[in-house]
């Protein structure tokens, strides 16, 4: 997926290079041993590919690939900025901060997982496409009715088939009562989301997307709520546009999705579902919130109040400072 989003870019990449890696956590013995084969080979590709690239400054976010780079960094004396998109790091990054010389946080909270000293709050990096969108593009982009309230819902970058499904058992209540549906369902789910949608899917209040790329700041803009995953970009992007939620956290991966839930959720700036609970409570939850406009302004007020514009500026000087140290 990151390769093809590179690609797309209409960023200027000067290169492009893959090593190998694996996972050595909640796996079975047999590939926690080859990932460790793997670790070793892609450590040594790193090492040749920093010594031809010979960094000022390496920038980390996670991921065991990062670990085989980290230890060539080490070896080689090339310093290293980790940022953490998410309020709790996981396994690797809690490896990879003995190597770094500073740690990047989107939020405060997030330095007590770290010793004193060692992190300083950047905010999250966010797209330019989302800081220029505005509503009035938003809603001439996806001819929407201005007077209409406008309920968002989509799963993160691959999609969320739980949302899907419980958001089609409620597809037709939900139009009937007024409301304005964007729906990006992802690229692996979009076949069976619009079968599930039947004739709905032809609906004139209803939007369905297999992925929105350049246009998902416009989507966020056009939104009066959100029904979503809670991935690291939720910390940033509900933010920016005052975006009350409804959070249904990944609940098969680390606990990270339910800790920023969590720190949103206790701001007021969103509420939570269970992903088990989502077929049952998610039509009550959506129209009891945008039935309620006193509600409704105050979990938005209370979510552009968590909101930071400058996170890539902040990044961007970050590492120009370590690299010059």
């Amino acid at each position: 997926m990151e390769r093809e989003l590179v690609l797309q870019s209409a960023l200027d990449f000067d290169d492009y290079h893959e090593v190998f890696a694996g996972p050595l956590h909640g796996v079975n013995p047999l590939r926690a041993a080859n990932s460790l084969v793997k670790l070793g080979v892609g450590s040594i590709q790193s090492l040749v590919k920093l010594l031809q690239i010979r960094p000022r400054v390496i920038l980390l976010t996670g991921g065991w690939a990062n670990l085989p780079v980290a230890l060539s960094a080490r070896a080689l004396g090339i310093p290293i900025v980790i940022h953490l998109p998410d309020i709790e790091p996981g396994l690797t990054i809690k490896v990879l901060r003995h190597f770094a010389a500073i740690i990047a946080i989107s939020v405060e909270t997030s330095a007590r997982y770290f010793p004193p000293g060692k992190t300083v709050v950047t905010g999250y990096p966010l797209q330019g496409s989302r800081l220029t969108a505005t509503r009035e593009k938003a809603l001439e982009r996806f001819t929407l009715d201005s007077t209409r309230r406008t309920l968002l819902v989509f799963g993160g970058s691959r999609g969320a088939r739980s949302i899907n499904i419980a958001l089609a058992a409620h597809l037709g209540h939900l139009l009937d009562d007024g409301a304005q549906i964007l729906h990006i369902t992802g690229e692996l789910d979009w076949e069976r989301a619009l079968q599930a949608a039947g004739e709905l899917a032809d609906h004139p209040d209803y939007q369905a997307f297999p992925y929105l790329h350049d246009d998902m700041g416009l989507a966020l803009a056009a939104a009066d709520l959100v029904v979503c995953r809670a991935g690291a970009s939720t910390l940033a992007e509900l933010p920016l546009f005052g975006l009350p939620a409804i959070l249904a956290p990944y609940p098969h991966a680390w606990r990270y999705q339910k800790v920023n839930a969590d720190y949103l959720c206790k701001r007021g700036a969103a509420i939570q579902l269970n992903d088990e609970d989502l077929p049952a409570k998610l039509y009550d939850s959506v129209t009891a919130l945008l039935h309620d406009d006193a509600r409704l302004s105050e979990m938005s007020r209370r979510s552009r109040a968590l909101g930071e514009r400058d996170g890539a500026a902040a990044l961007a000087g970050l590492l120009m400072e370590t690299s010059a140290s």
